[in-house]
């Protein structure tokens, strides 16, 4: 019986890992401009099985109906800044003004992490955990995220002709903050969000999309974009299956990027702007080192406040 019980809740999490390996798969096979559709095709058919899992047993809200304006209006407004503060590095200051670009895109990932990080804990009064800034179950978040990198690194990296260190170098330290920027903005924030508003699949459908689009900042082509929106859609699956950014990050979005980088060939870095990328990682952590600590210091204060029998403040979910 416990056994029985125990496949059931893991059926769906195994699925979904299912879909996120195929979706991997899928990149050395499908072109570039056939893999939004031929994700959308699989997920649909993943989506219809997991239904008939679920039937009768606990599982995610498909779909709903609970939108959350200030929660809406937060990711509009961040995700507009950050769009139009990478557009104006890459589009306006471009490589001839090296210290404008550097600081327009350094400013969009900062803030696409300080700013749910502040909106998140200190406004809503929500945990860390809500923006996937938590481990879950360690040990199921560890082996997928060593599993999906593994594939990954397998199908990417493992065959790449490398060029000179000081060539890949740089493009890695920069693949760490982006890395992270878009673990915490694309998935714990806005996908949790949406998902706590209109259920599981407008939420991935909307992550994903917003994701894709959001490389028009970079300049990228609408054939791009559609394919980084099937992407977007794997990437949001395996958030969801693990519920923590760990699965992304540090190991398979970033080794995703700096493929893609080395591949393209298009970014030339000297090895000083490792320095500044990790400047980059240090703002970030330390932003999410201070969300924590006043997390801890407002659980100590709520477990006083409730001792003596005092009112305690409404938590938002």
């Amino acid at each position: 019986m416990v056994t029985t019980q125990r496949a059931n809740h893991l059926a769906l999490p195994v699925l979904g890992a299912a879909f996120v390996i195929a979706g991997l798969l899928l990149l050395d096979v499908v072109p570039a401009d056939s893999y939004l559709l031929v994700i959308v095709g699989v997920g649909s058919a993943a989506a219809v099985i997991g239904s008939v899992i679920a039937r009768g047993r606990q599982a995610p809200t498909w779909l709903r109906n609970g939108a959350d304006l200030p929660d809406l209006a937060v990711i509009i407004g961040l995700y507009v800044t950050v769009v139009a503060t990478l557009w104006l590095a890459f589009g306006v200051f471009t490589e001839s003004n090296t210290l404008g670009l550097f600081l327009s895109f350094g400013f969009a990932l900062i803030l696409g992490v300080v700013g749910p990080l502040y909106y998140t804990v200190w406004l809503r009064r929500r945990p860390l955990a809500s923006l996937g800034l938590s481990v879950g179950h360690w040990r199921s978040t560890a082996i997928l995220a060593v599993l999906f990198a593994a594939v990954q690194f397998t199908l990417t990296l493992a065959r790449l002709d490398y060029p000179a260190l000081e060539s890949w170098l740089p493009l890695l330290a920069m693949a760490v903050p982006v890395g992270l920027f878009e673990a915490v903005f694309f998935r714990g924030f806005i996908q949790n969000r949406l998902e706590a508003a209109f259920g599981l699949v407008p939420a991935i459908a909307g992550a994903a999309a917003l994701y894709g689009l959001y490389h028009v900042g970079f300049g990228m082509g609408v054939d791009e974009i559609l394919f980084l929106s099937g992407l977007g859609i794997v990437y949001a699956v395996a958030f969801r299956v693990a519920g923590s950014i760990v699965v992304l990050w540090p190991l398979l979005t970033p080794l995703g990027s700096l493929f893609n980088q080395i591949q393209a060939g298009d970014i030339v870095m000297p090895m000083e702007s490792i320095l500044g990328f990790a400047d980059l990682l240090v703002l970030m952590v330390g932003a999410t080192w201070f969300a924590r600590r006043h997390e801890r210091r407002r659980s100590a204060e709520y477990e006083t406040r409730r001792g003596s029998g005092a009112a305690v403040p409404h938590e938002a979910h």
